[in-house]
């Protein structure tokens, strides 16, 4: 297994004072993936959880959608000059009857804002390859449930508080318990780990389940929970509109800018308890 984080030394400026230090940084390496031994993708990312990471993004890619169309998941040995295993390339096996990406898709996803495809695309093809609609999850949580979740998550990142510099994405039940969380250079590639530890465990869709990320909500999150079956996403930050258009489209509750007691509901608010409006 590669190594999460590194030790570079560091020029620190302190009030007009200079000093030379060693300090600890997020590693950030690729990852290919490979389904049947063909090169699908290759992402950059932080090393650890890479069978959860492969299994996740299948997921948010239509390709799987339970455990069991999984054969096997293995790195691949062989890619450094003398025989060993440079813990960089996965391969998934699926099981026969379960159709291995088109070829015409390697490395045009969707998933991605600067992917190049216009909205109109990349909302279809989510509403066609959608396996659990999330429009009728009886989801219920509270504000004050909600509002406890960031400090959860803030507080369940180890490698966070020794680099500063990981995303998080954190699986929760309605009553604000925590079921899983998983860290991340790319914070894409933590809500794939997530995803893919439900998959691996056989809990999918995750029905009933609210996801938290740590950073912004943008259209491939909202994508990649409504693959998954999870019908609400909070965001400690903004959603951009495509996100938005999405969530309304699908019928997931997205929530951006949580913080603290305080949160914007951009679509299906219904799943919140219901509040006093101001005006």
């Amino acid at each position: 297994m590669g190594r999460v984080t590194a030790r570079k030394p560091v020029l620190r400026i302190r009030d007009g004072r200079q000093s030379t230090r060693p300090d600890t940084l997020t590693v950030e390496e690729p990852m290919e993936l490979r389904v049947g031994g063909r090169p699908l993708t290759i992402t950059m990312r932080t090393p650890g959880h890479d069978f959860d990471l492969a299994a996740g993004f299948l997921v948010g890619e239509g390709v799987v959608r339970r455990a069991e169309d999984i054969a096997a998941i293995r790195y691949c040995a062989g890619a450094t000059d003398d025989g060993g295993n440079t813990y960089n390339i996965v391969d998934v096996a699926l099981i026969p009857g379960v159709a291995p990406p088109d070829a015409s898709l390697e490395r045009n996803f969707y998933t991605t804002s600067s992917c190049g495809l216009c909205g109109k695309a990349s909302l279809d093809a989510v509403r066609t390859q959608t396996t659990w609609p999330v429009a009728d999850d009886p989801l219920r949580v509270t504000p004050e449930t909600l509002s406890t979740l960031p400090d959860q998550l803030r507080a369940a990142q180890r490698v966070f508080d020794s680099t500063g510099g990981l995303h998080a994405a954190a699986l929760f039940t309605p009553e604000g318990e925590l079921i899983c969380l998983r860290e991340d250079v790319g914070r894409h590639n933590a809500v794939d780990k997530a995803i893919g530890h439900a998959l691996r465990g056989g809990t999918l869709p995750l029905r009933d389940t609210v996801l938290m990320v740590s950073g912004r909500a943008s259209f491939e999150l909202v994508q990649k929970a409504v693959m998954a079956g999870i019908p609400m996403l909070a965001a400690v930050s903004a959603p951009s509109s495509l996100a938005v258009d999405l969530a309304e489209d699908a019928g997931l509750t997205l929530v951006g800018f949580l913080r603290g007691t305080s949160m914007n509901v951009y679509s299906r608010p219904e799943r919140l308890a219901p509040l006093p409006v101001t005006r």
